[in-house]
């Protein structure tokens, strides 16, 4: 009755491109205001990328709710400023405004 238990590896860290390449069609099919973009940063990021954790995205988030301001556009930039520093945080929070701008 010994069952193989399969521990998935994490997914390697993701390249500037490759984020900038997320960001970017983030910003661009996010319909639905700040709860349509954080679901869809949610879905990316947490469960298909796995480029951060629940517990982590959720604390964030927790977090830019009480700031004032865009909480999704704080949230991406704070996830954006998590993977590549200060230029991976400027890309995240600039595509995240993508679809309001057009």
């Amino acid at each position: 009755m010994n069952e193989a238990v399969q521990i998935e590896a994490p997914p390697p860290h993701p390249t500037f491109a490759e984020t900038t390449k997320v960001w970017a069609k983030i910003g661009l099919l996010s319909f639905g205001g700040p709860a349509g973009q954080i679901a869809l940063m949610h879905k990316e990021l947490v469960e298909e990328r796995r480029w951060i954790s629940e517990s982590r995205f959720l604390h964030a988030l927790n977090f830019c709710m009480l700031l004032p301001g865009p909480e999704a556009q704080q949230l991406a930039t704070y996830v954006g400023w998590l993977l590549h520093g200060t230029r991976g945080g400027i890309v995240a929070g600039c595509c995240s405004c993508c679809r309001a701008s057009s």
